[in-house]
């Protein structure tokens, strides 16, 4: 089953932003920038998450769709793991337009933009995870970090077969082009086990093996 879940959207963080922008230090010249930016961004924002529940094969691996899904990064996320929760996240496309726009006139607006829409997306992802941790806790459960394809040793040709099992189009209105290109471009896809032994969760960087990121915290 396919679940569709949206969303309030949730807090603002605006060092997240400032980060993934890339805007080093406490610079406040860029406070202005970014207080109109997400004004601007706000009212063509939507948070959508479709969702379903897969098994975890016996030798660790897992199959989404056609696929045997077979990864040392995915094997890391799901190691112990009976099940796990494939997802995808998005903020839809009215935002993707206005990145467009200020693309052609305003580039600086534009890597603003770019940012705020990484931290919204991002900011969705936690939402959900947190939600569903919620709804595990009854059962002794939770949820291991995510990890996404292209991330790891996760090839982004996985993204066909997510995108069939979990009905993106038609379910959020996510699309994939034949680029593995995602339209609205501000989503994400990914997968986290579901454990029985709930550990206190190190944030995504800090579980990160890419230490070089340019956008680690």
């Amino acid at each position: 089953m396919i679940r569709t879940l949206h969303y309030d959207a949730p807090a603002w963080d605006k060092r997240e932003i400032m980060r993934y922008a890339r805007i080093r230090g406490a610079d406040n010249s860029f406070d202005n920038l970014i207080d109109d930016c997400i004004r601007q961004a706000e009212p063509l924002l939507t948070y959508r998450v479709c969702c379903t529940t897969l098994p975890v094969n016996a030798d660790g691996s897992i199959t989404i769709g056609r696929e045997r899904v077979a990864s040392q990064t995915i094997g890391k996320a799901i190691r112990g793991c009976e099940s796990a929760i494939l997802f995808a996240a998005t903020v839809g496309a009215p935002f993707d337009r206005l990145i467009a726009r200020y693309s052609r006139v305003e580039p600086s607006k534009a890597l603003i933009l770019q940012a705020i829409g990484a931290e919204r997306v991002e900011s969705l992802c936690d939402a959900f995870c947190s939600q569903m941790n919620t709804e595990l806790r009854d059962a002794g459960k939770c949820l291991t970090r995510r990890v996404s394809p292209g991330y790891g040793d996760i090839p982004l040709v996985w993204q066909k077969e997510i995108f069939a099992v979990l009905d993106c189009p038609r379910k959020i209105g996510l699309t994939l082009d034949q680029s593995l290109l995602m339209s609205p471009s501000k989503s994400v896809t990914a997968i986290a086990g579901i454990a029985d032994k709930c550990e206190e969760q190190a944030d995504q960087c800090a579980a990160c093996d890419k230490t070089d990121c340019a956008y680690r915290k």
